[in-house]
């Protein structure tokens, strides 16, 4: 406790009776003495409240009593939070430079990859801590739902950092991305401590459109037909658009807009990776149809990119839509990791796409996200990351993976247990393709696995083939996860929705309350009646 120097009030010198003087003094005393236990109170209550579901009380305890100085009396939730991202902000920085600086003094391009991609992932976090510092002064419950998702996101980062290194590169960095996963880990335990819902299910109004962060124009576009669309740009090989190829409209798209930019590719086949940076906002790229315009890659983990660098479209830029496209991974089973699709943007929106690829074909890396009408196909985890992510009225389908493989519709990666996110599969097909229905038998497919500790995902009212397992969900290594996972069956029909031989782990259940089920809506999962309505996409 800090010795107090200075007089509270900078008042002239004065003669005072013996007996107010005494009172004086006694005052003071007791008003100090007071606010002392007052803070010593509140902070031990707060303590033990934020932390109690936190990952890591013990962490938890010490970051806070840290920063509950007296700087600040009494030491609030939204003061401790406030001064716990300002506290963060320095190291990420740091993390960079340290990422940078190895990045330079390496010679192992894989090494080096995954440095490269440390730093883009931290440069994005810090963003979001950025944008969570300025939202929280208005504290409003949309504001602090933002800063929900956007803190699930930097520890989202953290991990893939970390995830994607190796050898001296992973155990340098590592010394930088702990304290940083523990701050996050302890601002996500105060965030979720200040909803009064748990994490996850802060309730919205259910609505009958898209999600309300999409705008009414935006409806209008995501509804209309690929020939109605009013473009800003036209991308098409045969010259008779303002550019030839996908990245050079992106490249050239105005930085951080404020309206919709429609970016409109005719039909054909686009060999190229394209990239939607993160100033890159309320960018749409639209096309001539699923089947029609074709974005087209082959970068592979086997091969030496990076799982996060892989991709043949990622986008990180917030609004960020796709509609009546076709995305493309055709490194193929042999080259394992390989994402035909990325999405780290927040409040983005799929509808009427076709994603192929084999292992980890969409990527629904960070944030909150929603697809509706799309057919998404793979073997290996095709569906994986750790956005809040809903998927609607979507065609799952499942390839033919290696032979010593099986396939696994999901790999959901919840790290935290105050992490707002989580897989929601609703009024879906989960489908075999044609080369695995010959081959069903033999070839066995689940629903998921627990890529992470507190991996979630829901399928819900769907129609699951008899090429899924009787079992459901498969293990990843072990016991691990199994009792803290949340997978859950709502409501599902078809020739593999029986759930009497389902596993029998601590962490799976089948669904039975509708208020249960609504956890994972699009107006509570992804806090949807507060923008997707505004978009135009059908939801429910």
């Amino acid at each position: 406790m800090a010795t107090v120097n200075q007089p509270l009030l900078g008042s002239p010198k004065a003669t005072y009776p013996c007996c107010k003087t005494v009172f004086l003094t006694i005052s003071v005393t007791v008003v100090l003495c007071l606010a002392a236990l007052a803070t010593l109170h509140v902070t031990t209550t707060n303590h033990f409240h934020i932390c109690e579901k936190s990952k890591n009380p013990n962490s938890c305890h010490a970051i806070l009593s840290s920063v509950a100085t007296f700087e600040f009396l009494p030491p609030t939730k939204l003061l401790l939070l406030q001064a716990i991202l300002k506290k963060s902000v320095p190291k990420i920085n740091g993390a960079i430079s340290t990422a940078n600086d190895i990045h330079g003094r390496i010679n192992d391009p894989k090494q080096q990859a995954g440095l490269a991609d440390c730093a883009t992932l931290m440069d994005l976090s810090r963003d979001r801590v950025e944008d969570s510092m300025l939202d929280l002064d208005s504290m409003s419950m949309n504001s602090l739902s933002g800063v929900h998702s956007w803190l699930s996101a930097v520890l989202t980062n953290h991990v893939t950092c970390s995830d994607g290194l190796h050898g001296p590169a992973k155990s340098i960095m590592e010394t930088e991305l702990k304290p940083l996963m523990e701050l996050a880990s302890t601002s996500l335990a105060i965030v979720n401590s200040m909803s009064p819902h748990s994490a996850g299910e802060i309730t919205m109004p259910p609505t009958k459109e898209f999600p309300s962060w999409v705008t009414y124009k935006d409806r209008r576009v995501l509804q209309a037909s690929p020939n109605a669309i009013k473009a800003d740009v036209v991308v098409a090989q045969d010259g008779s658009g303002k550019y030839k190829t996908v990245q050079a409209a992106v490249t050239a798209a105005p930085d951080n807009s404020k309206t919709r930019y429609v970016i409109y590719v005719k039909k054909g086949t686009y060999k190229e990776k394209v990239d939607v940076g993160k100033t890159k906002k309320n960018i749409m790229i639209a096309g001539d149809g699923m089947d029609a315009t074709i974005i087209t890659g082959s970068l592979n983990f086997i091969d030496g990119t990076t799982t996060f660098n892989s991709a043949t479209l990622a986008a990180v830029g917030d609004g960020f839509m796709a509609q009546d496209i076709w995305i493309q991974n055709t490194a193929g089973a042999q080259k394992h990791q390989a994402v035909a699709l990325r999405v780290g943007a927040d409040k983005s929106v799929i509808n009427r796409c076709r994603i192929d690829g084999y292992q980890d074909t969409l990527y629904a890396h960070s944030l909150r996200q929603f697809y509706r009408d799309c057919s998404i196909s793979g073997t290996v985890d095709f569906i994986f990351g750790d956005a809040a992510v809903v998927l609607q009225n979507c065609k799952l389908i499942a390839n033919k993976p290696m032979s010593n493989q099986q396939n696994l519709v999901t790999a959901q990666g919840r790290t935290d247990p105050n992490q707002n996110t989580g897989t929601s599969i609703q009024n879906c097909q989960i489908l075999a393709s044609s080369d695995l229905s010959a081959v069903k038998s033999s070839i066995p497919t689940y629903l998921g696995r627990p890529w992470k500790e507190y991996s979630r995902t829901v399928v819900m009212q769907s129609n699951i083939g008899d090429h899924i397992s009787p079992a459901g969900w498969l293990a990843w290594s072990g016991d691990f996860a199994l009792k803290t996972l949340y997978y859950g069956e709502y409501m599902n029909n078809g020739l593999g929705a029986g759930t009497a031989q389902r596993v029998k782990w601590a962490g799976y259940r089948v669904i039975t309350d509708a208020n249960e089920a609504r956890k994972f809506t699009v107006a509570q999962l992804i806090q949807g009646g507060a923008w997707l309505t505004s978009t135009g996409v059908t939801f429910y």
